[in-house]
Order: structure tokens, then C-alpha cells, then sequence
């Protein structure tokens, strides 16, 4: 059964190489900037980019992540996909994860479209007949034909995006992490998206979406959080976070 947990979390960037404060250099101070909270002492600045955070999703969560650009909803899709290691508190994630951060990760921009299929399933731990079966669902989704046998770095963004969102959602990943990935595209494409996200939610699958889409997570998430200096501040049905957002500026 897929499930992600995240008890107490902190993630925490640091840099040792920040010119220090001509007042009280060698004193602690904090800062509190649209990009978290930020902590000086000496020359070390640490970035609090998840602060004590607790979550919970299980199968059927489609969850919308709000927030002001730097709020920390991209960390927190890459702590639940493993990328960041927290600083203190405990992620535990059950289940296959596929990411869609941007076009570059986990995709070889060199190789072909089909090579990128194999790829992808590949990484999902598909047998070569596995991936064979999902290669036609594949191709027939994204509508690229013979640009397949093109390097992925001569597709455009559009190509390129639909073909990793195809990729992701066709070897039943348990967990799904985007990033303001199906705000692309155009109206076709965003109807096939939501319909595909859809039939995998029905199969008991979890979905994170980061995004200030507010039309497209009404249409594809059921619950919402909204982020703020790396916190959750509020969770709840979607309209109502998204009216929260509001009175911080965060839609």
C-alpha cells in the first residue's frame, strides 16, 4: 500500500562562505524572507527550508501544495522523492515514486524518445516485455510518431513534457510528485492528462502537485495545503486553502 510520512521534518541548506554582518557578525540572527527562514551566525548562513514539518497521505490523496515562490514546495516534493535528506525528524515512503520536477530529470537527453521509454521502464523495475506492452500506451499517448527516433534534445518543451508526463504515469508508479508540470500544454492535452491522472488515482495511487495553477488543482486535487517560510499552515479542501492563500499572496 503506497503511504508517505513525514514526522517532524527539517531540511535545512547551509553555505560557510557568507560575508558577514559589520554590527554583530559574531552573533546569531534570523531573517524571514519569501524563501524560508534564514539563520546567520558568524559566516555560516543555514536556509530553513522545512521547518518541524508533519504529513500524511494515503491511497486516493491527490494533494495540491500552495504557496509563494520560495515557500518550500519544491523541497518538499524532493524530500518525499528522496533527493533532500532532512536535517532531523523522519521520512518513511512506501511505494514506487515517479518525479516530474522538469524535462532534464531522470530522461537522457542524448538518446531517442524510444530509448527514453525503455528507460523509464527500466527504472520502474519493468521486464523487457513489461516495457514493451507499455511502449505502444506510450507512443500513442504522446502523438510524436517518428520525432521517437530524435535525440530528446531536439524536441521542444511541449514535446519533451509530453512525453515525460507519458513515461511517468504508464508504468503504475504508486506515487506521483509534479511541479507546476500540467499547467503545460495545450487544452487537449491537459483534458488526456487529467483523464489519465484520474484512472491512476482510481487505482489507489497518491499524487502531490506543487502549483499556482488554481484552475488545475481544483480540477485534479482533492485536498491542499498551503506553505508559508517552509511551514504548513493550513490543510483542508482545496477552495478553502486556496482562499487562505489569498490574504498571504500566494494565488
Amino acid at each position: 500500500m503506497a503511504r508517505v510520512l513525514l514526522r517532524n521534518v527539517d531540511v535545512t541548506f547551509t553555505s560557510r562562505r557568507v560575508k558577514q554582518k559589520p554590527a554583530d557578525a559574531t552573533q546569531a540572527s534570523e531573517d524571514r524572507v519569501s524563501g524560508g527562514l534564514i539563520e546567520r551566525q558568524g559566516s555560516t548562513l543555514n536556509v530553513r527550508a522545512i521547518r518541524n514539518m508533519s504529513l500524511l497521505l494515503k491511497p486516493g490523496d491527490r494533494l495540491g501544495v500552495v504557496g509563494r515562490n520560495g515557500a518550500g514546495k519544491t523541497t518538499l516534493l524532493r524530500t518525499i522523492a528522496g533527493i533532500y535528506p532532512p536535517k532531523r525528524g523522519l521520512v518513511a515512503v512506501d511505494g514506487h515514486i515517479a518525479t516530474m520536477f522538469n524535462i532534464g530529470l531522470g530522461m537522457n537527453m542524448d538518446a531517442s524518445g524510444y530509448e527514453n521509454i525503455r528507460l523509464a521502464g527500466i527504472v520502474a523495475g519493468k521486464t523487457p516485455r513489461e516495457i514493451e506492452g507499455m511502449a505502444e500506451d506510450i507512443i500513442r499517448f504522446t502523438g510524436l510518431g517518428d520525432y521517437l527516433d530524435l535525440p530528446i534534445r531536439t524536441y521542444s518543451q511541449g514535446m519533451a513534457m509530453r512525453l515525460k508526463f507519458a513515461c511517468a504515469t504508464a508504468f503504475d508508479a504508486d506515487i506521483l510528485l509534479f511541479d507546476e508540470w500540467l499547467g503545460a500544454g495545450d487544452a487537449g492535452f491537459q483534458t488526456r492528462a487529467k483523464e489519465r491522472l484520474d484512472d491512476m488515482v482510481k487505482r489507489s495511487r497518491i499524487m502531490v502537485l506543487a502549483t499556482h495553477n488554481v484552475k488545475l488543482m481544483q480540477a485534479v486535487c482533492n485536498q491542499a495545503i498551503l506553505m508559508h517560510e517552509g511551514v504548513i499552515v493550513h490543510r483542508g479542501p482545496v477552495d478553502e486553502v486556496i482562499e487562505r492563500s489569498k490574504a498571504l499572496g500566494a494565488s
